[in-house]
């Protein structure tokens, strides 16, 4: 495409929606970075657009989701911070929402980061929420949809996460092949390098649904 694709990133400002951010912006493929956030992120880039909203609200805020052919969808919270019912509504509601208005507004290839072991039929919170918006964000029937299950994901965050550093420090001792676990940074080259592997057809008449795990992760964002 001549004149550049037009991203948009939900969640640009986690560990993942900053490396996204920083590689779309450095990459010549992309003419305008979209970021629909709920308050300002410290990008300054000729290239970003911000698009300010309340997510309890986004209806009222249709106008921010247009313009993207592409979206990466990063967005999320924890239990710890939101409480249990914070957590289903930011990483479901908030997610499926959101992706929604994408979808209406012409967007032809979704991103959607959730985790390994996502399964909406699961006893455990974090597992039934991913895996029940996995599977409302696959009834929206987008063009192309990019599911990535990352395992624990490796970076210096600027919260506080106590058993997640010591996981991180123990796994990064004994999992030198990247069997369990995966970089921030690797997770946002795989979404890169999936989106220029091939542009869908907004007249697509079947949705394509791809689901990458762990190691189809490190493939494409390591290659």
């Amino acid at each position: 495409m001549s004149e550049g694709i037009t991203a948009l990133v939900l969640g640009g400002s986690g560990e993942i929606g900053k490396q996204l951010v920083r590689e779309l912006i450095n990459n010549a493929a992309f003419s305008r970075v979209i970021l629909v956030a709920r308050r300002q992120l410290n990008i300054e880039s000729e290239k970003a657009e911000q698009k300010i909203v309340d997510f309890e609200k986004l209806d009222d805020y249709k106008e921010a989701f247009e313009g993207a052919q592409v979206a990466y969808c990063c967005l999320g919270t924890t239990r710890a911070k939101a409480g249990a019912k914070g957590f289903v509504q930011v990483d479901r509601d908030y997610v499926s929402h959101a992706a929604r208005l994408l979808r209406e507004a012409g967007c032809s290839h979704f991103h959607l980061v959730t985790a390994a072991n996502a399964n909406k039929n699961s006893f455990f919170l974090y597992s039934k929420t991913k895996g029940e918006v996995e599977e409302l964000v696959q009834k929206l029937n987008f063009p192309r949809l990019s599911i990535y299950r990352p395992s624990l994901l490796l970076c210096d965050r600027e919260e506080s996460r106590p058993l997640e550093k010591v996981a991180q420090i123990v796994v990064r001792g004994f999992d030198w092949r990247n069997k369990i676990s995966v970089g921030t940074d690797t997770v946002a080259s795989a979404m890169i390098a999936n989106t220029l592997e091939t542009q869908p057809s907004t007249k697509s008449e079947e949705a394509k649904v791809e689901i990458l795990e762990n190691t189809d992760i490190l493939r494409l964002g390591i290659d």
